[in-house]
């Protein structure tokens, strides 16, 4: 039973509500709340017409919120879960508790991210400054029909501002803790009679969360967790003809950061050694992740690079027919270094030298004609794509790495132990600066052709049926090298040594297993998919729907070393496709005069083939679970208060995601089966309150107060309880005082106001059996910022 306490937050801002309209009786009537217009179905529609659960948050929402990028939306849509880990490239994103670790380049996405109707190739491809925002939507539930494979838990889709014809813009400083600085400025207006632009920059920096010691180096990074991003964002708006309206794109992005390191948790028995191999304590003892001390000898930092172009073409043939074309071409590349033992002793790292790296080249082109025919609404389509990712690991052996695995092998007594075992010299095991150098050469061509329509049956019942039919082949070419040839693990597999030592001297970055291999896989699918829904407008003000919906993520390869066992290859890495089906049943009301917007809907989702990405310490491990359920309740509102200019919004998840039963196979923990999944609360929730009131001399004030609340969950892919991340409550505020005509503003913020201290992931730390860290959440950051709109 749900205990009243994790109504709190919500009951926060109930309260402030109630108390406001205590303080300052309405003097007029309170306002209704406006229409909403979305693309969900990829038709403008009213929000309350479309019979799926969406969550939609406009621009100045987004503004109020501190919203820049995905991983800030979560503050303003419960059962949305965004987490980042060694980088903001390897971003997740869940909703309902359904996701994919982006750890692994060659898992695609459950959640599929769309900006500007481009499809981002995955999560952290997707991570980004997104500029000047129209809205964003939340489409909760498969979405395949319409948006294709890869989005079979939901879709974000991003909606930005086009150009104007009325000349404008907007600037913005901001200075604020932990040195962070930025700049954006924007104008938009006529190029001509039928053209007009708009041009966006930005760019943002900030010191690292998080302190640094480096041991003997060679590092002398201090800080971590840092920011410095430029953006630059510009379109073009040509309107050739009175029914032909081309919009083209183009956008860059670069990000140059130092992230990101883990702060232990939990220092096992492999502390100690850890520190007798590093030039200092090699790692916090005893663990206090938030003094936020992390450790690393070497660097680690990313380079990351976004760009692309797409042209979107919208043909109003008649008054009841569209053509609509885009297509976009996209390049990101992401060009890492990390010290992936996390501790200041040099054991295990990738160098910043440009050998480890992901890089996606993307082509992907979209048509569909969509009209109405008397009482039916129909759109068909179709859409190609052609995708090359180059993936690249350098992880070469630090020059500790043997005398480490020694202690280790010896309780700490010997650190020529490995040495004693494979009867080599020491120091010639693991040749420091030699190591793994694996490189994937993956492919994906697709094509989809996609329907869908509705039949107006009468003015309150409407039938929807769509249908979607892909065809998919992806291809890889891996070339596994080792450096140094593994001759320590050879030695190990042909003497006779414990089994456990053997495991040790062996992982797969030594394994000669993987001496000069290529090996060559190819996979083909094709499916339909398709979606039925029944909606029936009882009211004007109230309308209930049903829907059925199927869809898939697509099946691919992982992109690790896979192995039979020590000394032998296994040159298959391919995993299936997951598939789900889904149940809704909701419903969507105006209330009290159209000053409150009340919707809910409860579902039931069952996977199949689940992909699940786990890091075992030393390698990324693919499994397909047999079955995953996902059944609970979305609920959303809008309330126009009885305060006049202030607007309170909110919403709510309760879901349960869980495993079925099954056995456990490689890789896999045996605490899943039965268990809820990570990151996968019981109940979410976020809540926002805006109040706008003009206090005379020409002056404004507008202040907003945001927050979430998760209830506990786990964030480790195998349920380790020592993964657990109790109940959260964050909070955003921000308040300004400006012109009445924005001229000019000056607002204070926050995020995180109340300093929360949490975790976004905790890990097993690579290679220190029994000691676990974090990826720590971001602290409070406060600052000012000064507006200028013209």
């Amino acid at each position: 039973m749900m205990k009243l306490r994790k109504w709190a937050p919500s009951a926060a801002v109930l309260s402030m509500v109630c108390v406001a309209g205590q303080v300052q009786a309405a003097e007029t009537e309170p306002a209704e709340v406006d229409a909403v217009i979305v693309t969900a179905q990829k038709r403008e529609q009213n929000l309350q017409d479309v019979p799926i659960v969406v969550n939609v948050v406009s621009g100045q929402q987004l503004q109020d919120a501190g919203v820049r990028d995905v991983k800030d939306l979560q503050v303003l849509t419960p059962g949305l879960s965004v987490t980042s880990s060694t980088g903001s490239a390897q971003t997740s994103i869940r909703i309902r508790g359904v996701g994919t670790i982006g750890d692994n380049p060659g898992l695609e996405s459950s959640v599929g991210t769309v900006v500007d109707g481009v499809y981002r190739a995955r999560s952290g491809v997707a991570f980004g400054d997104l500029g000047e925002l129209e809205r964003i939507e939340v489409l909760k539930g498969p979405q395949g029909t319409v948006f294709g494979k890869n989005t079979s838990a939901g879709v974000i889709n991003v909606i930005t501002k086009a150009p104007e014809f009325q000349f404008g813009g907007n600037a913005e400083l901001t200075y604020g803790n932990h040195d962070a600085r930025g700049a954006a400025a924007s104008v938009t207006g006529p190029l001509g009679e039928t053209l007009a632009g708009r041009l966006f920059a930005a760019i943002r920096k900030r010191d690292g969360f998080n302190d640094v010691r480096n041991g003997a180096g060679p590092s002398t990074q201090s800080k971590n967790d840092d920011q410095d991003v430029v953006t630059i964002r510009g379109q073009l708006l040509w309107l050739p003809t009175e029914s032909l309206t081309l919009r083209g794109m183009v956008d860059y992005t670069k990000r140059d950061e130092h992230c990101c390191l883990t702060a232990t948790t939990l220092v096992g028995p492999t502390g100690a050694l850890i520190d007798a191999v590093a030039a200092d304590e090699g790692t916090l003892r005893p663990a206090d992740p938030f003094r936020r001390l992390v450790y690393a000898n070497r660097e680690s930092n990313q380079e990351l690079t976004d760009k692309g172009v797409s042209l979107q073409a919208d043909w109003e043939i008649n008054a009841d027919l569209t053509l609509t074309s885009i297509t976009a071409w996209r390049d990101w590349a992401n060009i890492q270094g990390a010290d992936i033992d996390f501790s200041s002793a040099d054991i295990w790292y990738r160098p910043s030298d440009g050998r480890t790296f992901n890089k996606f080249k993307t082509f992907s082109h979209e048509m569909r004609l969509a009209g109405r025919s008397g009482p039916l609404d129909w759109m068909v389509g179709g859409f190609y794509s052609d995708e090359q990712l180059d993936n690249s690991a350098f992880t070469p052996f630090g020059v500790s790495y043997e005398s480490y695995f020694g202690l280790l092998l010896s309780g700490g007594a010997n650190p020529a132990t490995v040495s004693a075992l494979t009867g080599r010299p020491f120091g010639t095991n693991f040749i420091a600066g030699e190591g793994a150098y694996d490189r994937f050469d993956h492919s994906t061509k697709g094509f989809a052709f996609f329907t869908n329509n509705t039949w107006h049956v009468t003015d309150a019942l409407e039938l929807t049926v769509g249908l979607r039919y892909t065809d998919e082949t992806k291809k890889v070419f891996s070339q596994y090298r080792n450096t140094a040839p593994g001759l320590a693990c050879a030695a190990a597999i042909a003497r006779p040594i414990p089994a456990a030592a053997r495991a040790a001297i062996c992982a797969p970055g030594a394994d000669p297993a993987f001496d000069n291999i290529d090996t060559r896989q190819k996979r083909s699918e094709d499916r339909f998919g398709g979606t039925a829904k029944a909606s029936y407008r009882f009211t004007p003000q109230f309308m209930a729907y049903v829907s059925y919906a199927n869809s898939h993520k697509a099946g691919g390869f992982n992109l690790d070393r896979a192995r039979v066992t020590a000394g032998v290859i296994n040159p298959d890495t391919s995993f299936a496709a997951e598939t789900v089906e889904s149940y809704e049943a909701g419903f969507k009301s105006n209330l009290f005069e159209n000053r409150l917007v009340l919707n809910a809907a409860a579902f039931d989702q069952t996977f199949e083939n689940f992909q699940l990405n786990t890091f075992t310490g030393i390698s990324f491990v693919v499994a397909s679970i047999p079955n995953v359920t996902s059944k609970g309740v979305d609920m959303d509102l809008v309330w126009r208060t009885p305060v006049p200019g202030l607007t309170a919004t909110g919403g709510v998840t309760y879901a349960v995601t869980q495993f079925g039963n099954f056995t456990p196979t490689a890789g896999v923990g045996p605490r899943l089966p039965g268990s809820r999944l990570s990151y996968a609360p019981l109940w979410s929730a976020s809540w926002s309150a805006a109040y706008v009131r003009d206090l005379g001399a020409d002056l404004r004030l507008r202040a907003s107060l945001s927050g979430r609340y998760t209830s506990p969950y786990n964030t480790g892919s195998n349920l380790d309880p020592l993964k657990n991340q109790k109940e959260l409550t964050l909070w955003n505020g921000r308040v300004g005082v400006g012109s009445a005509d924005e001229r000019w503003t000056v607002e204070l913020f926050a995020q995180n106001l109340t300093n929360e201290d949490y975790y976004q992931v905790v890990v097993d730390q690579p290679l220190q059996s029994g000691t676990y860290a974090a990826f720590l959440g971001a602290p409070r950051t406060w600052g000012v910022t000064l507006r200028s709109k013209f």
